[in-house]
């Protein structure tokens, strides 16, 4: 995407809203023989769930520590409090599942599509939820998700695509949301960030080498230390934000110094 994209719907305020996302045919497995797998692996030989249709099924609490779940299909599956510790969801689809208290940390979920998750009961992020993904790998991941205040420290998001999809915009138009989340020490280069929202979060040691911040929303943020080398921030927000000591500046297009 490029500027001209988005010159018709920029704007001061957008939202997180609904919109369509589809689901495949239904689950190969029930929760039942999913939790079997599970328990038959071995410690030297995970469990290999690679390409299942897990669709909509209720894994709230299961031990997927390590398993294999690349290419699987997670989508509106309960994940409340499961643990995918070190898990391998590598192209999977999670578009709607609800990960509630799920943890994730060093997971691989690079390639996948993380669209519209539900992370909280309520219509605001509670901490008591939130799912843990420090370390967790989403490079090249497709990302549109309510992730504020989340820990996402050393996290790698290297060619995310968080940025709206404007073809698709019919109730309003969709945006992830990282205000006030920890990315310190998060991999962000060549990631697209067009509109995301970022205010208020550490980003301290970030790098974001190349990544698209058209219109991005850095009010607030902790840049201490970040590389942002040959990104573009063209019309993005950097009201207030910590930025004295971020590298790369005088490489950043469109950037107006607060």
């Amino acid at each position: 995407m490029n500027e001209d994209d988005y010159e018709d719907i920029a704007g001061p305020d957008f939202g997180i809203a609904s919109a369509p996302i589809r689901s495949a045919q239904g689950a190969d497995l029930t929760a039942e023989q999913v939790r079997g797998i599970l328990a038959s692996a071995a410690p030297d030989m995970p469990a290999d769930l690679s390409g299942k249709s897990l669709e909509n099924l209720d894994l709230s609490k299961v031990d997927f520590k390590r398993a294999n779940l690349s290419g699987a299909n997670l989508f509106g599956a309960k994940l409340d409090g499961a643990n995918l510790t070190g898990a391998s969801l590598s192209g999977a689809k999670l578009d709607l599942a609800w990960i509630m208290r799920a943890n994730f940390t060093n997971a691989d979920l690079s390639n996948a599509s993380l669209l519209g998750l539900v992370v909280s009961s309520g219509l605001e992020n509670n901490m008591a939820e939130a799912p843990i993904f420090k370390g967790a790998k989403f490079a090249g991941a497709h990302i549109i998700a309510r992730l504020s205040r989340f820990d996402l420290s050393g996290a790698d998001f290297t060619g995310a695509k968080m940025a709206p999809d404007l073809r698709n915009q019919s109730m309003g138009l969709m945006r992830t949301d990282l205000s006030g989340a920890n990315l310190s020490g998060a991999n962000l280069s060549k990631a697209d960030l067009a509109f995301a929202l970022i205010r208020f979060a550490n980003l301290t040691g970030a790098i974001l080498t190349g990544a698209n911040l058209f219109a991005a929303d850095l009010s607030g943020a902790d840049l201490t230390d970040a590389d942002l080398t040959g990104a573009d921030a063209t019309d993005a927000d950097f009201g207030r934000t910590v930025i004295g000591s971020a590298r790369g500046l005088e490489t950043v297009k469109g950037l107006t110094r607060p």
